[in-house]
């Protein structure tokens, strides 16, 4: 197969759009033919590995149907100890390099997964194709594309998935990252910023790729810096000067502080992250452009993306197998561990259901019917606009009880351990993410009499998750870097005494079971808080 580079430099332009994106004209039924060749290949491989044969669950499975029916739904529990050591002898293929997570607080400092050869090849096509994607405005485009792109180094450093992403993409096309990648791994995430952002000044760049929390930070610091310009370092660098002064000229003309976007046109930006829909106008608004949007994780890669109208995204047909457990089953699941919940695939969803998605790794990747912990939502069965006639998507929630603040990672456990460290007397409580802030929510109830105040509690609780999270991360540099700049903060909510009680009531004269008499303490539904925080008989009191 020839590379993304050659094929641009010999104007090959729509055997490089069929190869990188062709998986947007696909019909549903040419989608599920390659879903399903790919994965028997990926059972035959995963037969002959002692993980595989774990997972399995017994001997092969010879059809698809046969694979969903008998092989269990798994978690990272499943793969301990064989990816947590790195066991490569027990693997389907040996490895071409090992990315993490950045694990939870307080419980493990992060998950292992092993990405084959194959597997990163077929991700830089794909990551090739979302670069192309982030800088047209329709099929073919290619007058924005450059032979050799430039990108601010932004993101975390191997063995980090974003960082291993950077080197991926070299297998396609070859690339400037400022700083220069071994450089970049070895500075703090502000060091590399300020660097990177440094000699664009004078050498521009063409892409940038980040969390949106990431970007929108980056470029909210950049805005405040420019109120303290020093040109003086700048009279040596000619290129830099002129392009801070142009960059100064605009601003002032604006009467605003100076942007990013001031200094440079770029040709794409490409977010991820949970939060993305809400910072969307934000990006837009400090570098110029609204980024696109892919749906990605460390343990499958890429798995949907955005197009250049920023609607809904397509899934990408090739990296994983991909089931999906409706919402009811789901449900079903958090009430009896033990249940196996009903699996549907992507020619069997509705549109505006919610699912939970499951992914098994093909070209020999280690995991099997993986739950990410994802909740997606489909909101259409194709995009008629586009001619695309695959099912769209957008992230939806966390489908678990974790609470994702990107390097911060707290589930019900780690916030009610929290709690209780601070010997703060107390009913019940429940918590959850303000969207698009790095903001911790606790409803919390005092228990008799207490007369501790909501920002005591604030900063008791706040100091308890750190403390178990630096008692998790306390080797990682990368990640004390990015905690500290996402600024995490938790806000109390002081319910009225009898908040937890009265709803208990409510739900009894509802009929309700008795697993559901009592609101859920991570993520509950708008509708548990509009019960705990409408009730009549007080004001609820919010410090921040």
């Amino acid at each position: 197969m020839p590379k993304v580079a050659e094929l641009l430099k010999k104007r090959r332009n729509e055997e490089m759009w069929q190869m990188c994106c062709g998986f947007l004209n696909l019909s549903l039924e040419q989608f599920m033919t390659i879903q399903k060749r790919l994965l028997l290949e990926q059972i035959r491989l995963l037969s002959r590995s002692a993980l595989g044969k774990k997972l399995l669950n017994g001997p092969r499975p010879e059809t698809v149907e046969e694979f969903r029916r008998r092989v269990p739904l798994t978690t990272y529990a499943d793969y301990c100890p064989e990816l947590l050591e790195k066991r490569e002898d027990t693997l389907p293929v040996e490895p071409a390099l090992w990315v993490h997570t950045s694990g939870r607080s307080g419980e493990y400092p992060c998950k292992w997964v092993p990405v084959t050869p194959a597997y990163a090849n077929e991700m830089s096509v794909i990551m090739c194709g979302i670069g192309m994607l982030s800088s047209s405005r329709k099929w073919g485009e290619t007058s924005s594309f450059p032979q050799r792109p430039r990108i601010v180094y932004s993101v975390a450093p191997r063995p980090y998935v974003s960082g291993a992403m950077a080197t991926m993409l070299g297998q396609q096309t070859p690339a400037d990252y400022l700083p220069p990648i071994g450089v970049a791994e070895r500075l703090s995430f502000e060091g590399r910023v300020r660097l990177g952002f440094k000699q664009a000044l004078s050498q521009g760049f063409d892409y940038f790729f980040g969390l949106s929390m990431v970007l929108v930070t980056v470029g909210d610091k950049f805005s405040q810096s420019s109120k303290r310009v020093n040109i003086r370092p700048l009279l040596s660098q000619p290129r830099a000067l002129f392009r801070l002064t142009k960059g100064l000229a605009r601003s002032k003309l604006a009467r605003r502080p100076m942007l990013p976007r001031d200094l440079w046109s770029m040709r794409g930006i490409i977010s991820s992250g949970l939060d993305s829909w809400v910072y969307r106008d934000r990006i837009k608004e400090l570098w110029g452009r609204y980024p696109l949007d892919v749906y990605s994780s460390t343990e499958g890669g890429f798995i949907a993306t955005q197009t250049w109208d920023s609607e809904g995204m397509t899934f990408i047909p090739n990296l994983n197998f991909l089931e999906f457990i409706p919402e009811e089953e789901h449900f079903k699941l958090k009430l009896d561990h033990s249940y196996q919940p009903k699996t549907l695939l992507l020619d069997e969803v509705k549109a505006g259901e919610n699912y939970e998605i499951v992914i098994t790794n093909f070209h020999g990747g280690a995991l099997v019917r993986y739950r990410i912990g994802d909740m997606v939502k489909i909101t259409s069965l194709g995009n008629e606009k586009l001619g695309i006639n695959t099912p769209q998507m957008v992230f939806e929630r966390r489908a678990d009880d974790l609470i994702d603040f990107v390097v911060i990672r707290l589930t019900e456990k780690i916030i009610w351990q929290a709690i209780e460290n601070t010997g703060i007397p107390y009913e019940d409580w429940t918590a959850y993410k303000e969207p698009g802030k790095p903001v911790l929510n606790l409803l919390i109830e005092l228990k008799g009499d207490s007369l501790t105040s909501a920002a005591d509690i604030a900063a008791a609780v706040h100091e308890q998750i750190m403390k178990a999270d630096k008692d998790t991360y306390s080797t990682s540099q990368v990640h004390d870097d990015l905690a500290d700049m996402i600024n995490f903060k938790v806000k109390i909510t002081l319910l009225p005494r009898g908040a937890f009680a009265g709803y208990t009531v409510q739900r009894q004269a509802e009929g309700a079971d008795l697993a559901h008499l009592k609101p859920p303490h991570v993520n509950p539904s708008d509708k548990v808080l509009s019960f705990l925080l409408g009730r009549p008989e007080a004001e609820a009191l919010a410090v921040g």
